[in-house]
């Protein structure tokens, strides 16, 4: 099974933000920071 980390990180953020819609702004910005650090290195896969 191979899963990209990019959609996977997607979807917790997008529940993270539906439970606790307080933390949107550090959810936004983990977000953005490892998406960048994944686009910097290359895709990263898993399984």
């Amino acid at each position: 099974m191979n899963i990209t980390l990019g959609p996977l990180i997607s979807l917790i953020a997008g529940i993270l933000i539906l439970v606790m819609p307080k933390l949107l702004n550090y959810i936004v910005a983990l977000y953005l920071i490892v998406i960048g650090v994944i686009g910097l290195f290359g895709p990263i896969k898993l399984g």
